[in-house]
């Protein structure tokens, strides 16, 4: 064997023992998940008042935390105009980092309406220096909801909920209205009701063509106009 073959002999069995390279990971897609509003604080708000004995199974929560978050120093590197969305931004990645979120994937936090109403009050300009929040961790997300809400905005919300709760009593007060069933003709109901709809046409032009006789014989003539001939002089 010469020298070229011995090195092709170790190259070959240097690259059988090199793993093979993979050219990238396959990532699954993830899902998106709407973030809790409104609607569903108004669901659990009635579901509360209603007293309902069926209740829908909830996911229970692996942790909870709650953290004051400075958001300062992530706006003040930005445009003006721009502030708000990346105090926002900021928040999210405080609470990835927090409360454990391996891949840092910021589809995973949830931030609610409140939290981000209070972030946006003073306007895009002027955002928050701080705020503190309770982070709830489940098995895909992390919810992030306001510690201390404001008075007229729980207010508010009761209200909301009175009004869906009347709402619901007004419907189950109502009497339910069943639709009437038609009934199926018979053939000879379907010959009476075409006999009678062709006997109510015959008198009808009947009754008009005796109007249009009437109206000919009670015509007003005119007089004829007579033409004057001129004086001769």
């Amino acid at each position: 064997m010469g020298d070229e073959e011995v090195r092709q002999a170790k190259q070959d069995k240097v690259s059988k023992d090199k793993p093979e390279k993979k050219s990238g990971l396959a990532r699954a897609p993830i899902k998106k998940e709407k973030s809790r509003g409104m609607k569903e604080r108004l669901q659990e708000a009635v579901a509360s008042v209603k007293g309902d004995d069926k209740k829908e199974k909830q996911e229970k929560p692996l942790l909870e935390r709650e953290y004051i978050v400075p958001l300062r120093k992530g706006w003040l590197k930005v445009p003006e105009y721009k502030r708000a969305n990346k105090a926002v931004k900021t928040l999210k990645e405080f609470i990835a980092q927090h409360m454990k979120i391996y891949d840092r994937d910021l589809r995973k936090v949830k931030v609610d309406v409140l939290v981000n109403n209070e972030i946006r009050f003073r306007g895009m300009k002027k955002p928050l220096n701080k705020i503190k929040v309770k982070a709830i961790k489940y098995n895909d997300r992390v919810e992030v909801k306001l510690v201390d809400i404001p008075k007229h905005i729980e207010f508010e919300l009761a209200r909301k909920a009175k009004k869906e709760v009347e709402k619901l009593k007004k419907q189950a007060e109502k009497p339910v209205v069943k639709p009437e069933v038609k009934k199926e003709e018979t053939e000879e109901e379907s010959k009476d009701k075409k006999e009678k709809e062709a006997a109510s046409k015959e008198a009808t032009q009947a009754m008009e063509k005796q109007a249009a006789k009437t109206a000919k014989h009670t015509a007003v003539k005119k007089a004829p106009v007579v033409q004057r001939k001129a004086l001769q002089k």
